[in-house]
């Protein structure tokens, strides 16, 4: 009897130190290949780190991130405002409503967005003039690379956002609605008090994704002219022909964003996940 416990005994710590032994071997390896990286990239290469160093906090570089930030959150901020009337329209019974955003979402979702950004700046070719409240305007007036920029990435954006809000809307249960109207809610004060509310939680961390996303996409706008972080670098590289090393100022920089942006997200996520079990806990104890 003894001599069956202890084989068994000895076959769940072979068991267990079996997984143990492997990971350890795949995480040594896995540091011996970024070692190996490591030396490369940065022992062996020509990069001037003093030269990366020194335009990475020049002002005219954190110029570019200033706009960069500035184009996210405007784009980002747009976008949802857009794609929860675009989700809206979707998840209607009003059949011309959807047409017109699932048409929008079709087109939008479609075509490449540095297509979309190139054709904005080019509106003027063949669109001289925009006629506003009886005034004529030139179009290069308005359509600056800044607006071309703004424009591409918010309209873009926006039917990715609406297919992430609408995935948040219908995973409400359709008896919250049913309650919000029983109650005498209009059906736009249920979706706006009752349903979204609650598909907040399923929206934010596909959203978030999608906001990360846009801040490195922005580095597409600088194909006309836009003096975000690419933009900005590449000017400098033009001038000083530190290519390598103004790509990795750029680079440095977007990882910076990202981390925080990441941060920042994983934080709200965390804090809607606490107001959910607060939420959970009370209703247990009314119970």
């Amino acid at each position: 009897m003894i001599n069956v416990d202890q084989q068994a005994k000895d076959l769940r710590i072979h068991r267990r130190s079996g997984p143990r032994i492997a990971n350890a071997i795949i995480a040594v390896i896995a540091l011996l290949i970024v070692g190996i990286a490591v030396k490369v990239f940065i022992g062996a290469g020509q990069i001037r780190w003093d030269i990366v160093w020194e335009y990475f906090w020049s002002p005219a570089v954190f110029s570019g991130v200033g706009i960069t930030l500035m184009l996210t959150l405007i784009s980002l901020v747009g976008s949802i405002i857009l794609g929860t009337v675009l989700a809206a329209m979707m998840i209607s019974g009003n059949p011309v409503l959807k047409l017109i955003a699932s048409s929008y979402i079709w087109f939008f979702r479609g075509t490449p967005l540095l297509v979309q950004i190139v054709f904005w700046f080019n509106l003027g070719l063949f669109l001289p003039t925009i006629d506003l409240f009886g005034a004529s305007v030139n179009t290069n007036t308005i359509i600056t690379p800044l607006t071309a920029a703004l424009l591409g990435l918010l309209l873009n954006v926006s039917a990715f956002m609406c297919e992430v809000i609408r995935g948040g809307l219908i995973s409400v249960d359709q008896g919250q609605t049913e309650a919000a109207l029983s109650i005498g809610l209009t059906p736009n004060k249920a979706l706006l008090r009752i349903v979204l509310p609650q598909a907040i939680r399923v929206i934010l961390p596909t959203a978030g994704n999608l906001a990360i996303d846009l801040l490195k996409t922005t580095s597409l706008v600088y194909v006309i002219g836009t003096r975000e972080i690419m933009g900005t670098t590449q000017s400098i590289a033009a001038q000083t022909f530190y290519v390598i090393e103004t790509l990795v100022v750029a680079s440095l920089w977007y990882l910076v964003l990202v981390t925080i942006s990441s941060f920042l997200q994983s934080r709200l996520e965390n804090y809607l996940a606490r107001s959910d079990i607060r939420t959970t806990s009370k209703i247990r104890k009314v119970i």
